[in-house]
Parts: C-alpha cells; structure tokens; sequence
C-alpha cells in the first residue's frame, strides 16, 4: 500500500492465453505507486501481445477525482474495499463478472465476497493485509499491540512519531480506543476522539507517506503503518517490529476492477483472470509483502514472506479487526471535520 509514486510503461510481444485469441493491443493499469511488480507486467505482456501501461496514484482520493473528470485513458484500476460503493453508486466500475472467469475457483473462501462486492460482480482480490502501528523496538520495548503508541505515546516515541494521512484508519482506530464504534455520528463521541487526536498530535513528527529512509535511519521510529509495508521496512532495519491494537486495527483488502469506459475491455478480463492464477497473484505478494487472497499461492511466495509476522495475525488478537468501511455521509463529513482540524 502505497508510497512514493513513479510511472512504468512496457512493451513486449510473443505468445498468447491458451483459450483465447489472439490478445495484441493496450492495457492502461492504474494502481497505488510501488504496488505492482514490474515483471508480473512484462509475463503478461509476452503472453498475450500486449502493450501495458501503468500510471500510479499516491490515495483512493487522488485516483476517483482522475476517474470522476473522465478522459483518463485507463481501463483497469485497484481499489480499495471501503471506496468501492462510490465507484459502483456512481456508474464507473463495469460488471465483468469475475466469477465466471477461469481462475475465479483460486480465490479463497474468505474473499469470493466481500462486503462492498458481495457478489464479485466487479472485483477480483489484488492483496489483502491490515493497518496497525509499527515501532522501533530498539526505541521502545514495551506493548505495541496498542493504539496508545500513537494517541497516548511512551516518552521515548515523542516526537519520531509519524500518523499516515489515512483519514477513516485513524479516526475509526481512535474511537474504538475511547470505546467508541467506527462510522459513529455520536458527536460527543467524536469530539472525544478529536481531543484525543490533536492533543496526540502535539508528539508526533508528521502526517505524511514518509520514504522508508527515514525509518531505516531512525529519523522516525513509530507510525500508524500497513502491514506489507512495515515488513519491507523490518527487512531494512530489523529493529523494527509491527503491532495490531488490541482495542481494534483495520483489516482491508485491495481489488482490481474494470472501468466501465475502459477501451480495451477484453485485455482487461485477460488480466483479471491472470492475477487469479496461483503463481501470479504470488508474485503480486513477493513484491509487495502483502497476502494476496488466491489458495495455492504460497508455494510460489518467497518462504520468509509466508512466515512473516507482520502477515500473521496473532490468535489472541483476532477478534480485534475491523472491516475498513466508508462510512455513511453523515458520519463521513464529521470525520472530515476532524481530519481538516488535525492536519490543518
């Protein structure tokens, strides 16, 4: 998930699907920068005679205003879960029916539905993980299964800490650290949360899609962080270890659909159904460090990824995920509220 954007175009030609004609042609891929593996790119370009583009963008946010004004070029797009509904409410996602695609019987029992696209009517899984706290242990070695690593932080985090800009990740954990429910419009509620928060505030080093220099400098040394994406940085400074807070952390998943203006609708069913293939949608996770969602893929994945702690949640704390969602407009615009105050 999602820093540092840069942009990737590849060429190749060769071979074709099996089962299909041949491909030739375009695909226009857009995708959350440093989120898609440069040869799962170039294997599907040799297969099916096929010139990709990829475009990257930096949040959801960023990438439905591009959709949202038209005349963007691209055919397919990953979204995530809880940003779903406004894509399929506003008619910009085509129902391509992923279920009848050969490698849709890969996918998992726990993601053939989802709840924003219960019947895989649009999607299919790109990687799934969770947004938790990740801290420099070599700092601090107390508890870091807490969300008080960053609303009530230890003295020794104060000030090295970074909250990425995720709006609902943050706000949803910081209700349920006060007791509070996700999506809640109890305005005493919220506005508890936000005293929290900008009095956290006041410890923190920035709100930002820091570089991972900065954690394997130790520049910073806790953040609000995504799973894959603390395992990358553990694999760079491995005094850092990843937390899930026991009064709840987010659990996500990340799906790839077709746009319904997309011009080149049959490479872009190609690709869906080819990231549905075990050794693929492994290669999808070797490179981002997240899981992937498709059964028989481990057997492909790197064997540290798949022993990894930062994709293994612990039993005991199991019970504390909550479904990243978009919550309703009444509660969405006073959580903007919140966010236009914090970071303001």
């Amino acid at each position: 998930m999602k820093l540092d954007p840069t942009r990737t175009a590849i060429a190749a030609s060769l071979t074709l699907f099996a089962q299909s004609a041949m491909a030739e042609g375009n695909l226009n891929i857009y995708n959350f920068g440093l989120y898609t593996p440069p040869e799962l790119l170039e294997k599907f370009s040799e297969e099916y005679d096929v010139e990709v583009t990829l475009t990257d963008f930096v949040a959801n946010e960023e990438a439905i205003a591009r959709i949202q004004a038209g005349g963007h070029g691209m055919d397919v797009i990953v979204v995530s879960g809880y940003f779903l509904p406004a894509y399929v409410e506003q008619g910009l996602l085509m129902e391509s029916n992923p279920t009848e695609m050969e490698n849709f019987e890969h996918v998992a029992d726990q993601w053939v539905s989802i709840p924003t696209d219960p019947d895989r009517m649009y999607t299919v899984p790109w990687v799934w993980g969770t947004t938790g706290v990740m801290v420099n242990k070599k700092v601090y070695d107390g508890d870091i299964n807490t969300a008080a690593i960053f609303l009530d932080p230890p003295e020794e985090l104060k000030g090295s800490i970074n909250v990425v800009p995720s709006m609902n990740d943050t706000i949803d954990m910081a209700l349920r650290y006060i007791g509070a429910e996700p999506c809640t419009t109890d305005r005493e509620a919220l506005s508890k949360a936000r005293d929290l928060l900008l009095s956290a505030k006041e410890n923190w080093a920035s709100v930002d899609y820091p570089s991972f220099e900065k954690f394997i400098n130790e520049d910073l040394n806790a953040s609000v962080f995504w799973s894959g994406a603390a395992a990358r940085v553990r694999g760079l400074n491995d005094g850092f270890a990843y937390g899930w807070p026991a009064s709840g952390y987010m659990e996500w998943m990340d799906n790839v659909a077709i746009l319904s203006d997309a011009a080149n609708v049959e490479n872009a069913k190609l690709f869906l159904n080819y990231i549905m293939a075990p050794e693929n949608a492994a290669m999808i996770s070797n490179y981002t460090m997240y899981n992937n969602g498709i059964d028989g893929s481990e057997e492909f994945m790197d064997p540290g990824l798949v022993t990894a702690p930062e994709l293994t949640v612990p039993q005991e704390l199991r019970d504390a995920a909550i479904q990243q969602t978009l919550c309703a407009p009444e509660a969405q615009d006073l959580y903007a509220r919140i966010w236009t105050e914090l970071t303001r």
